[in-house]
């Protein structure tokens, strides 16, 4: 008898017991996005560029369905999504080593990668009147920090939206509390900002709140109205499952 043998060698993938775990876990929508990733993604780092519209699009979804099989499947562990922020744009997904048949290599980043990461942060430390003084020695080691752990510069982005909105209202609040002076200040808020239940459109709306809360601001470094009326509360990112 002759060995078996496949008919169309080139876009195989070994859909062994990683795949049969998914489909235990998932949902059938879920999972049908899961296999789609698995025959796509690249073989060696199990990583996936797309674009939500397009997945939609194939998979004959919704955008709002594909962007809850995405949660769904970053919840349970199986993959984790770096979401872009808004559909049309791409966003990368890696599925996680324990549900990935592949070994993955391990590629070194080019010797400037980190150089650049650690000035993209730099430069957002510095673009907001609430931070005050210059990203030290220390700042720049805990930017290092984050390149290592793979925090992306969204994410750090995100936990900075955050940060600022928060300290304006204090600001606005009470003049004299100090201004933001370490990018620490930032690193406990890089949990809020990871909330894959977050809706995009969220950020794009807490970021057009910091543009307003340092207008007010600014404005009373110069001159204070008598009818002056801060806020009351802090901003917070949105709780499980909310968006805006």
């Amino acid at each position: 008898m002759s060995p078996l043998a496949l008919k169309r060698p080139s876009g195989f993938f070994a859909a062994g017991r990683q795949v049969e775990q998914a489909l235990a876990l998932l949902s059938d929508g879920a999972f049908k996005l899961f296999v789609y990733i698995c025959l796509h993604a690249e073989r060696g780092t199990g990583r996936l560029r797309f674009r939500q519209t397009d997945l939609a699009l194939r998979l004959g979804k919704s955008p709002r369905s594909i962007t809850s099989y995405l949660q769904e499947l970053q919840l349970k562990d199986i993959c984790k999504v770096e979401a872009a922020a808004n559909q049309h744009q791409r966003s990368s997904i890696e599925v996680a080593d324990r549900f990935w048949p592949y070994h993955k290599q391990t590629l070194e980043p080019p010797a400037n990668y980190q150089a650049d990461y650690i000035e993209q942060v730099r430069q957002l430390f510095g673009s907001r009147s609430c931070v005050q003084g210059t990203f030290t020695a220390a700042d720049e080691r805990l930017a290092a920090q984050w390149r290592q752990r793979n925090v992306s510069f969204e994410q750090i982005q995100r936990a900075y939206l955050l940060g600022c909105a928060r300290k304006y209202v204090a600001l606005l609040n009470q003049p004299t509390a100090p201004l933001i002076s370490s990018l620490h200040y930032f690193a406990n808020l890089l949990g809020e900002a990871s909330q894959p239940s977050v809706s995009p459109s969220y950020w794009h709306y807490l970021a057009g709140q910091v543009h307003q809360l340092e207008r007010r601001w600014r404005a009373t470094q110069q001159v204070a109205p008598a009818n002056f009326a801060p806020p009351t509360s802090g901003l917070a990112a949105p709780k499980q499952g909310e968006t805006r």
